[in-house]
């Protein structure tokens, strides 16, 4: 595997800063061991007006196999002789990707102590790949590369140029050129797209690639068009950690377009004293409402439908008027993380006694669920397909059928008020639906009338008088309808 880096200068400015940029001296040719081969480091001219960094990778076969362990493109067992008969030599990959940060990793990070004013300052850069696995083709090398400031040629190899009529390979020769990005970000921007193209990582991709991915891709990604994308093709579309990832990456752009930061707006972090002046975080003002709520109805045996990382049941066990908590999840990796913030295993016996986490589908109906005082899914409807609504709605209202039942949802019309969230967007990447005050209103009110339910509606958030709040509450009564017509 090849690839150039160049960059032009003056003698005022030599090109050759981008050897103390790369931490690698121009005069000399150094190697360095890598995980599946040896990666090499050269430069084929060095003077003040162009400077050029070649990376060469060469791969071990054998200890690409012996790593893989079956796992990944290249390791099925039904395949040995693709394990080492492949493009792995010759074609840009993840295995380059890892090259470069492990390689020129300070420079990545925008370090150079030699020189500390130097990588921050943007400069004419050249990159070269003269062979580079494209799985969507030259259009989508430039939809990937276009929008982060990069010039893109991508020109197609062919299968065979000595018989052009059996079309391009899958591969193309691709030359990126910008003047207005420092090599950090061009380094970053590699990392992450390099094996995106190549739609395989030749690793197993473990959690700590969501770090990974965003560390890299601050300051660019979450605002890409090709997100998504990017995302799924990076985690090797491992849903549970693309999951995971978006919504951390939402997450930035909604404290972005807040102006604040990630953390007052993460439900899965715990929630600091404010200071006066600073705004109550809506995540904060949600469960305020909610807990507001349940005391009203005098709740004592509450559920938790949908309880995510256990913030909204944390709350629940500091008022000891709430006897018994049940937190409700499909996902067991959220319910372990809600167990070890919840120091479950730390409780005292009494404490303990109050709080129970279960896995569940709240499309199905549990007997577990019955016989308690309220129940709560605070964000959770807009996470779910409209055919699925009718599931849940009978499994809540109609199988367990507590006494109170409250709802939170978003106010899709509150969302013009986002600076940053484009028209016609949701404010999550998983929210298959976001409804209007009016629809929220007429589904809360089909609901309470076919299950025997009254409904008040209660605003969470700023009230602003031509879009209403960001959050809308429906609070559901049972029996009440019933008693109204009796009185």
């Amino acid at each position: 595997m090849f690839l150039t880096i160049s960059t032009t200068g003056s003698p005022q400015r030599p090109a050759t800063d981008l050897g103390f940029l790369l931490h690698k001296h121009p005069e000399k040719a150094q190697a360095f061991s890598t995980s599946y081969g040896t990666a090499h480091v050269l430069y084929p001219e060095a003077d003040a007006e162009r400077c050029t960094a070649a990376l060469l990778l060469e791969v071990d076969a054998v200890a690409l196999v012996r790593r893989g362990k079956g796992k990944g493109r290249g390791g099925a067992p039904d395949a040995a002789l693709a394990q080492y008969v492949n493009d792995r030599p010759y074609a840009a990959s993840s295995l380059l990707a890892v090259a470069l940060s492990g390689v020129f990793s300070s420079a990545m990070r925008g370090v150079c102590a030699a020189r500390p004013e130097l990588p921050a300052q943007p400069r004419p850069l050249r990159v070269e790949v003269p062979a580079l696995p494209a799985r969507g083709g030259p259009g989508l090398v430039r939809r990937l590369f276009e929008p982060l400031g990069w010039t893109v040629t991508a020109e197609p190899v062919a299968l065979d140029a000595e018989f052009p009529e059996w079309g391009d390979s899958r591969y193309v020769r691709l030359v990126l050129e910008a003047g207005t990005l420092t090599l950090a970000e061009a380094l970053r921007h590699l990392y992450v797209l390099l094996p995106v193209l190549d739609d395989a990582k030749h690793y197993w991709v473990s959690p700590d690639e969501v770090d990974k991915l965003l560390r890299a891709g601050e300051g660019w990604l979450p605002g890409h068009p090709e997100q998504k994308l990017i995302t799924s093709r990076y985690l090797s579309r491992r849903w549970s950690l693309t999951r995971q990832a978006m919504e951390r990456l939402e997450l930035v752009r909604l404290a972005e377009a807040d102006d604040s930061d990630v953390e007052e707006i993460d439900n899965a972090v715990a929630e600091e004293t404010e200071a006066e002046e600073k705004p109550t975080p809506l995540a904060v003002q949600r469960r305020e409402a909610i807990l507001a709520a349940l005391r009203a109805s005098g709740a004592a045996r509450v559920l938790d439908l949908g309880c995510g990382q256990g913030q909204l049941v944390r709350a629940l066990l500091e008022d000891p008027s709430f006897t018994e908590i049940v937190g409700v999840d499909v996902s067991m990796r959220a319910l372990t993380i809600a167990s070890r913030r919840l120091r479950l295993d730390r409780m005292g016996e009494r404490q303990a006694a109050r709080v129970q986490l279960l896995q569940g589908s709240l499309a199905y109906t549990d007997k577990r669920l019955g016989g308690y005082d309220a129940a709560v899914l605070s964000e959770v409807i807009e996470h779910l397909d409209l055919p699925r609504l009718p599931a849940l709605e009978y499994a809540v209202f109609g199988a367990a059928r507590p006494r109170t039942v409250l709802v939170t949802t978003p106010n899709v019309e509150y969302n013009v008020r986002w600076e940053t969230l484009p028209a016609g967007h949701v404010r999550h990447g998983d929210h298959r639906f976001e409804w209007t005050r009016e629809e929220f209103r007429a589904w809360a009110a089909a609901v309470a009338e076919r299950h025997g339910y009254a409904v008040e509606f209660v605003p969470v958030g700023p009230d602003d008088p031509e879009v209403g709040p960001p959050t809308q509450m429906a609070v559901f009564t049972a029996g009440a309808v019933k008693e109204a017509k009796a009185a």
